[in-house]
């Protein structure tokens, strides 16, 4: 199937591959590897760059049968690497199990969001590569490798979060706990001196807090504060701090808040509570850009506070900007690894000029805080950054040679990040 039309789903990208496969099982996956030159998996689309994109052959996973199969002595569940978040969340949740955390947008596939270091809010929350206790790879050779917590010289922690350069991940194993209930309060515009002065109480009040902000002195136009109602009641008063509740449901950015998950403090499922928006919808027109950096949690009020004379630049070009926080990763090249981080992401119209001008001046102002780019959107960063702000970057690219000497997994993306 020739692919040269066929754009990511935000259509910032125009993807160049000059074929599209769908195997429908690993052994045809297997075969595809051992006997192509050269290709890149490709996971939902939603990655914003070209991590995924390739001039030569595009594999598909979404074809692979759908697996789920729960180990409940281990707390494992195997899922096929294809399978959508909300597939995933749905199939455990009605077996009485539970992800410990989700990302904003369910649509995504587990591996493309694995690879790329997404992440959820929290935190006690790492990114969803934490949860990775496996990973069934098949190399350029075409055999099929396990990776796990066993495989010497920490091989685990560097395929958690791979980019693709290490094999086409066809399942992985993921941590699981048994389900719980989540209870979502939203408060719109806390001010900005608030934020800055109770912003680690704030962000730490609850089992995933997020705030939604366009740097102005409106500070927060959105605290949403996710709760597990088997944890006690958020402390922070955000009303006392010059807050108000919502009357209502809110989208975090400009679409009917028809698609968001419930709201107004009804406790429901963690698949349907941890997510920003329902698996049922889609989240937006899909007609943005975004970037997101990840930064040391110590940095964060200074960070924002460098965003700010940023704000003019924001006004006609911003849809939601977002901040997170993201416990410790081990996994070598997740933009949380190794540190409790803050990440400030950014959904912008999609006008590619304005936002590659937007991202320079946002990583400028970001520079002294060792901010790290998350590896599915846009950035500025050279080779050179991407080495100083990862330090694995360097043993990573050494493993990545190792297991694919031939660059078979080799693409633009990787050859420059890799370089």
């Amino acid at each position: 199937m020739t692919a040269a039309t066929r754009t990511n789903w935000a259509g910032n990208v125009t993807y160049r591959a000059s074929e599209l496969v769908s195997p429908t099982s690993v052994d045809e996956v297997r075969r595809i590897v051992a006997g192509t030159p050269r290709l890149t998996a490709l996971g939902s689309t939603h990655s914003f760059n070209r991590i995924a994109d390739t001039d030569a052959v595009q594999v598909s996973l979404a074809g692979l049968p759908p697996q789920l199969e729960i180990d409940t002595d281990r707390r494992v569940v195997r899922v096929a690497a294809g399978m959508v978040h909300s597939q995933v969340a749905a199939g455990l949740e009605a077996r009485g199990w539970a992800l410990a955390n989700l990302a904003s947008l369910p649509h995504i596939s587990t591996a493309g969001a694995v690879a790329t270091g997404t992440h959820g809010s929290g935190i006690r929350n790492p990114s969803l590569a934490q949860a990775v206790v496996g990973l069934e790879v098949v190399r350029a050779s075409g055999d099929v490798a396990w990776v796990d917590a066993t495989t010497p010289d920490g091989a685990l922690d560097a395929h958690r979060v791979a980019l693709g350069a290490l094999g086409v991940v066809t399942a992985v194993e993921l941590a699981v706990e048994p389900t719980f209930q989540v209870a979502t309060t939203v408060h719109l515009d806390l001010p900005w001196d608030a934020v800055v002065t109770h912003f680690d109480e704030v962000m730490a009040d609850a089992y995933s807090v997020s705030v939604f902000t366009s740097f102005d002195d409106r500070g927060a136009r959105q605290v949403w504060v996710k709760r597990r109602v088997d944890e006690a009641a958020p402390a922070v008063d955000l009303v006392a701090l010059g807050a108000r509740p919502a009357t209502g449901p809110v989208h975090p950015g400009e679409n009917d808040p028809a698609g968001v998950t419930e709201q107004g403090g009804v406790p429901g499922p963690w698949s349907e509570r941890l997510p920003h928006f329902r698996s049922s919808f889609t989240p937006s027109t899909g007609a943005e850009i975004q970037a997101e950096y990840l930064l040391p949690a110590s940095s964060a009020v200074d960070a924002l506070q460098a965003l700010r004379p940023l704000r003019s630049l924001f006004a006609p070009l911003l849809i939601a900007a977002e901040v997170r926080t993201v416990a410790p990763d081990t996994a070598w090249l997740a933009p949380s690894s190794g540190r409790q981080s803050v990440g400030i992401h950014f959904t912008f119209r999609r006008d590619a000029d304005a936002v590659a001008a937007a991202v320079l001046r946002i990583e400028e102002a970001l520079a002294p805080f060792d901010a790290r780019p998350h590896w599915g959107k846009v950035s500025a960063a050279s080779a050179e950054r991407l080495h100083e702000v990862y330090p694995r970057l360097d043993a990573f690219a050494a493993v990545a040679r190792d297991l694919d000497p031939t660059g078979k997994f080799r693409n633009e993306f990787l050859a420059r990040v890799l370089s």
